[in-house]
């Protein structure tokens, strides 16, 4: 038996917002999306167009509020083959919540708050 990573899921407040932070900041596309017939909720994919990793976003049309993320301890990753521009890119869209020189890494943070580190290639 053996598995295979499919997707990760995060659940976005507000999804044409998400759409547009995930492409202009990372570049990511979408490659198909879901819709409920009764317009209850929305599944859109994004994938990097590089590997067949993809993340799911997920918005529900009763969603009234921002989602708590608690601690926010959970953090997805992304290699990037221009560092210092990536750096300089997020940091022009305010994206940046924390450095870490010493480690050669930075987090961005999404429109709901969620985490995703910044690796050099």
């Amino acid at each position: 038996m053996k598995f295979t990573f499919a997707h990760n899921n995060l659940n976005v407040f507000n999804l044409d917002k998400s759409l547009t932070f995930y492409k202009e900041a990372l570049g990511l596309v979408e490659t198909r999306r879901h819709e409920a017939e009764d317009g209850s909720f929305i599944l859109v994919y994004l994938g990097d167009e590089t590997t067949p990793h993809q993340l799911e976003l997920t918005w529900l049309k009763e969603w009234d509020r921002p989602y708590n993320l608690g601690d926010n301890e959970i953090h997805l990753a992304f290699v990037v083959d221009d560092f210092e521009g990536a750096l300089k890119k997020h940091k022009e869209m305010e994206c940046v919540c924390f450095e870490n020189p010493a480690m050669g890494i930075y987090f961005i943070s999404d429109p709901d708050g969620y985490w995703l580190e910044v690796l050099p290639a």
